[in-house]
């Protein structure tokens, strides 16, 4: 299965979907066999980071902060902001959910000694050490962007471990060849994780929000 699959069950999704008054995502789901999901080393659980932007990426972004004007001016941009006279009173819990609950961490340059400093011995182990970046919003507006388009997938609902996986690769505004290199990428990333690879993969649908599924595939 390949982009070209895609491309042809993308353009086979929309001869067959109505047109909607609102703005349809575009929705990819993977079936597994062979694979007892009750355990926990055959349940999915993955982040990756798509060719394009979504629109619904769940990337969050951090940073630390010394300037108090800029500050002010990226609050709102970012999930969270944290001032250089706050990182000596985090504790080990704080930076174990900063390392696993953000995925773009930055920090303005004279702030960056006191990262290392202060959590350096936990954020570097996990590869999560910020990048240094200059107090100007412009820059946030780019780590911004970049993060919505990394997503997490996973085959539970509402807690339960299901053997298949669904995730949202754009919306119907966006065309076939952006739509088809985020299922491709979502579909690799799915595959790289399963213990059997291709031998747990059963099938592949796309479908809009209000359409019909479409099989991806040379037997659709």
């Amino acid at each position: 299965m390949n982009e070209k699959s895609f491309l042809e069950a993308m353009q086979k999704m929309r001869d067959s979907s109505k047109q909607r008054k609102f703005t349809q995502s575009i929705e990819l789901m993977i079936n597994f066999r062979g694979l007892d999901v009750k355990k926990s080393e055959n349940q999915v659980n993955v982040k990756l980071q798509m060719p394009f932007a979504t629109g619904k990426g769940s990337g969050k972004v951090l940073v630390f902060a010394k300037d108090k004007t800029f500050i002010e001016q990226i609050k709102g941009k970012v999930e969270r902001v944290i001032s250089e006279s706050e990182i000596q009173g985090l504790g080990k819990k704080d930076v174990v959910d900063i390392a696993d609950s953000f995925d773009v961490l930055l920090a303005e340059g004279p702030v960056m000694l006191t990262v290392g400093k202060f959590l350096g011995q936990q954020l570097a182990p996990k590869g999560k050490m910020p990048k240094p970046i200059q107090p100007d919003p412009n820059q946030i507006d780019f780590y911004v962007k970049e993060a919505s388009t990394v997503t997490r997938v996973g085959n539970k609902k509402k807690g339960k471990p299901m053997p298949v996986v669904q995730a949202v690769i754009g919306n119907e505004k966006m065309s076939n060849e952006e739509l088809a290199a985020n299922a491709n990428a979502v579909l690799k990333s799915v595959v790289d994780s399963l213990p059997g690879k291709n031998q747990n993969l059963k099938s592949v649908y796309i479908k809009e929000t209000m359409g019909p599924s479409i099989k991806v595939g040379e037997n659709q």
